[in-house]
């Protein structure tokens, strides 16, 4: 882009620290022109980062964002979305847009209509997932029928699960239930623990079934995101062949293939051009190339990264909207039934709604 996207963040919590961490590592292409701290403990830590701190929302319109990131917790996101919409501003939503099915209702009912939210679901935009899509999309493996995620949680997970089938807002039956047993837990957020004996965690496993054999299956394990000894999984099965994690089984003629999804990485053994995934590659062709070389960013700072820019060139109406209010609605509709499920041990019709 000519200038680099502005944005202005309402929240100081750590997801609002993302952000501006991203624009602290490109900021020749994000700037971060304010955030607004409603206590003056919150905005000693912000100024840290260098960003301007205001205390009110027409102090912080009045830096022209290109849109303002709503980082707030699940009961006020809402609110401060149909604020910044009812003054015409673009929205990113920090996920979810709203804490229930009848908040996601109330909130579409409030401000769908209008085409200024977006929502901060960047899983699709990691290196990873993004060359697995683009394999997909090539037809290697043929229409994909089924997807298994064993990565991370709820709308996130559904969010992969849709994309990679490319399910749209297609009604779904849910079925989940939940199972605890014993594991050992070294590293949280707070840092690794010296306490090694295991503690109960709990698995919940749901499917999806999205009818016309379309099928997902949900597994997650408390902490799952941080424990090191848990690994993740996300396979897609299709009617040609079958991705698992990094390897691609399918059919050539009469002849069955299996290749992988191979990457370049920089910063390894001698190679002086710093740590960065450059790029992946399936049989002799590129399928992803990172946006941020040069920054050394992790693969899930690439992607919130790559979400930031896109949001910044739909704002500008220079791009497509990236994740709008609507897959953000429905992807977090069905977690909720997978929760829903799981607590009642009856399977959960999540029918068509009005974002659909």
């Amino acid at each position: 882009m000519a200038d680099p996207v502005r944005f202005a963040i309402i929240g100081t919590g750590w997801r609002s620290e993302f952000h501006l961490r991203m624009a602290a590592a490109a900021p020749d292409r994000l700037e971060a022109v304010a955030v607004l701290a409603r206590s003056d403990d919150s905005a000693a830590r912000v100024a840290e980062w260098g960003v301007r701190v205001v205390r009110t929302i027409d102090e912080l319109l009045a830096m022209r964002p290109d849109f303002v990131i709503a980082s707030v917790t699940w009961p006020a996101m809402p609110g401060v979305v149909t604020e910044l919409v009812e003054r015409g501003i673009r929205v990113l939503a920090e996920t979810p847009p709203a804490p229930d099915a009848d908040g996601l209702r109330s909130l579409w009912g409030a401000v769908g209509s209008s085409g200024l939210v977006q929502v901060a679901e960047q899983y699709m935009l990691m290196p990873g997932h993004a060359a697995r899509l683009e394999v997909i999309r090539s037809g290697a493996i043929g229409t994909p029928t089924a997807v298994q995620v064993a990565s991370t949680h709820l709308y996130h997970a559904t969010s992969m699960i849709r994309s990679f089938l490319d399910a749209g807002m297609a009604e779904a039956t849910v079925s989940a239930r939940s199972f605890t047993a014993p594991l050992v837990d070294p590293l949280s957020p707070r840092g690794w623990s010296e306490d090694l004996s295991p503690k109960d965690r709990t698995t919940l496993i749901g499917t999806l079934d999205f009818g016309d054999g379309r099928m997902g299956l949900y597994d997650f394990v408390d902490n799952q995101w941080w424990n090191p000894l848990l690994s993740r999984r996300v396979v897609v099965r299709g009617t040609h062949g079958e991705v698992a994690d990094d390897t691609v089984r399918r059919m050539a003629g009469s002849d069955v293939l299996t290749s992988p999804i191979t990457y370049r990485r920089t910063g390894i053994d001698l190679n002086l051009e710093g740590n960065d995934v450059v790029t992946a590659a399936f049989e002799g062709r590129i399928v992803y190339r990172n946006p941020w070389v040069g920054t050394r960013l992790s693969e899930d700072d690439i992607a919130v990264a790559s979400l930031l820019e896109l949001t910044g060139r739909w704002a500008r109406e220079e791009g497509p909207a990236p994740y709008p209010l609507a897959d953000a609605c429905q992807d977090h509709l069905l977690g909720l039934a997978m929760e829903q499920s799981a607590r009642t041990g009856a399977d959960v019709r999540v029918a068509r709604e009005a974002w659909a």
